[in-house]
This record gives C-alpha cells, structure tokens and sequence, in this order.
C-alpha cells in the first residue's frame, strides 16, 4: 500500500519546493530592480539573458500554453502515463501561474490536478 502511494506523496512534497522556486525566480530575478539596471549595462551577463528569455517566454505565454496542452493530453492518455504527463503538466503550469500566466495556466492546472486524483 505504502509503495502506490509513494509517488503522490513525493508528489505533494515537491510541489510546495517548485511553486517557492518560481516565486523565487519572480520575485528576484524578474521584478528586483537590481536586474533591472544591471540587465540594461551588461546584457551579455547570463542571468540577464535567462531574464531576457524566460521575459519572451511569459509575454507569448509559451509556459502556460505548454501546460495547457499537457494537461489536456494526460486526459486521454491512460493508466500511469497519463499521470506522468499530468505531473508534467503541474511543473508548466505553477510557474506559468506565478509568472503572469494565470488565466490559461490555471486551466492547466486544474485539468492536471483531476487528472492526477482520477483511478
């Protein structure tokens, strides 16, 4: 019993550490002013360029749209896979949440999540 329940539990484990990391990655990388001033001095700086990627990455909401149709497809995908791609799916779509994707990503979200409690 203890071995089927094991990866829900590393699961919701995991979960509270990823969703603390994107807002780590929100709130000090992407809004500290800090970057904001470094990034327009020295662009070539590799933290500047992850700003600059993962910024063109939320404006076409690559993130939320890659969780959406991840979610979706772990409902029509069965047994332990389609967990797995939901599980997938949760890992787009929380920093899709937090970083200012909301509105799709929280479909994503929701989907994967009643994926991830279906037998």
């Amino acid at each position: 019993l203890m071995s089927r329940r094991l990866p829900l539990i590393l699961l919701l484990l995991c979960l509270p550490i990823w969703l603390a990391a994107s807002y780590g990655v929100r709130y000090v990388l992407m809004e500290d002013a800090q970057w904001v001033g470094t990034c327009v001095e020295q662009a070539q700086l590799w933290q500047c360029q992850a700003r600059s990627t993962l910024g063109l990455l939320i404006h076409f909401r690559v993130i939320a749209w890659t969780a959406l149709v991840l979610a979706l497809l772990a409902q029509v995908i069965p047994a332990r896979g389609g967990w797995r791609v939901a599980v997938l799916a949760l890992v787009f779509g929380i920093p899709a949440l937090v970083l200012y994707s909301a509105s799709i990503a929280v479909f994503a979200v929701v989907l994967a999540g009643l994926r991830l409690v279906r037998r």
